[in-house]
């Protein structure tokens, strides 16, 4: 069954909006299971199951998604779908919109070869349906085994993949990259000589963020002054939901002045629940003359429309657009990031 038959394409669409409004994972993956189960099915099998209503014995196909199959199949577009795409997106500040429009990629996102729900070639195939031209692939490192970190040698089999769908994609680019961890002593997680083939590394604390202060500031100036370090994630690593997490404490002038002198960007992250850094500090940012990433950390296809929540922020923050290094092209990005890198003496 080709990838883009209808039945697939809907549900997969459907999965999307529902990622889009954060409902649930076990209705997301509803809707994803049963799109892998139809993309392996021969035309004929399809045909003959939704002649005979007997989708539903198939594993992954439930009375729901089943109907919007047999909706799809038949030339209609999905009553469930029709519904999610009338009510999806609300009106958008104007300066956040401007600047969402300027953007031509994302450089923070996960796939399922760490802690990401769906494949590389889908969350690519998502980012061309939002008119991407590129997407930065960021899985996580060794350290943070909890979310499947790549080790060396499987970091190594991805770029072996990601050449291969690059060559698929053209002219969409999925450019190399990784979410390194910040070790304890500011070192990064992951072979210098791994790190210095990627495009774009992102570089983000995620153990003991209630270190003291003074400890904390070192710990990331001196990942900051590594030259493979391009992106600071998440600085503060707040959660604002549920029983949410405090921001780390680190000395915000010095942490930001490094970013400038070292020509790192600070990651506007766009997802909801960490909305990171808070304003005050995003405009400590600005006034420190820091450049930009307004990134969504996205971990599933849907999310990664997430990134009008980013801008929104950023605008209101006074980030001018020609900070943010993400309404480069995919060239001009590796470039900057190749270049600064040389100059710090990588």
């Amino acid at each position: 069954m080709p990838e883009d038959a209808p039945a697939v394409a809907a549900l997969r669409r459907i999965a999307f909006l529902l990622e889009r409004a954060r409902e649930p994972t076990y209705r997301v993956q509803a809707f994803r299971r049963a799109a892998a189960t139809v993309a392996r099915m021969s035309q004929q099998e399809l045909d003959s199951r939704v002649a005979a209503a007997t989708l539903e014995q198939l594993a992954g196909i439930g009375k729901v998604t089943a109907l919007a199959i047999t909706e799809a199949q038949s030339g209609q577009t999905p009553v469930y779908l029709r519904r999610l795409e009338a009510t999806e997106g609300a009106p958008v500040d104007q300066a956040g919109a401007e600047l969402r429009a300027r953007l031509r990629g994302d450089c923070h996102t996960h796939s399922d070869w760490s802690d990401g729900g769906s494949p590389i070639r889908e969350m690519a195939e998502a980012a061309i349906a939002l008119g991407h031209e590129y997407v930065v692939l960021t899985d996580h490192s060794p350290r943070l085994s909890v979310a499947n970190g790549l080790s060396p040698e499987r970091l190594r089999q991805q770029l072996d993949v990601v050449a291969q769908l690059n060559a698929e994609l053209a002219p969409f680019r999925i450019l190399t990259g990784i979410e390194v961890d910040i070790n304890e002593d500011g070192s990064l997680d992951q072979e210098p000589e791994l790190l210095q083939r990627l495009d774009v590394v992102v570089a983000s604390v995620h153990s003991k963020l209630r270190m003291p202060r003074d400890e904390m500031t070192r710990r990331m100036v001196t990942a900051l002054a590594n030259p493979f370090t391009d992106v600071l994630g998440h600085c503060t690593g707040r959660l604002v939901v549920g029983r949410g997490r405090p921001e780390s404490e680190f000395d915000l002038e010095i942490v930001f002045e490094a970013c400038r002198r070292f020509e790192v960007a600070v990651e506007v992250n766009s997802r909801p629940e960490r909305l990171d850094p808070p304003k005050r500090l995003l405009r400590l940012a600005v006034e420190a003359g820091c450049r930009v990433a307004i990134d969504t950390d996205a971990h599933a296809p849907g999310q990664l429309d997430w990134q009008i929540l980013g801008c929104e922020r950023a605008a209101a923050c006074g980030v001018p657009a020609d900070s943010v290094i993400n309404t480069q092209s995919a060239a001009e990005l590796v470039e900057w990031a190749a270049s600064r890198a040389a100059r710090r003496g990588s």
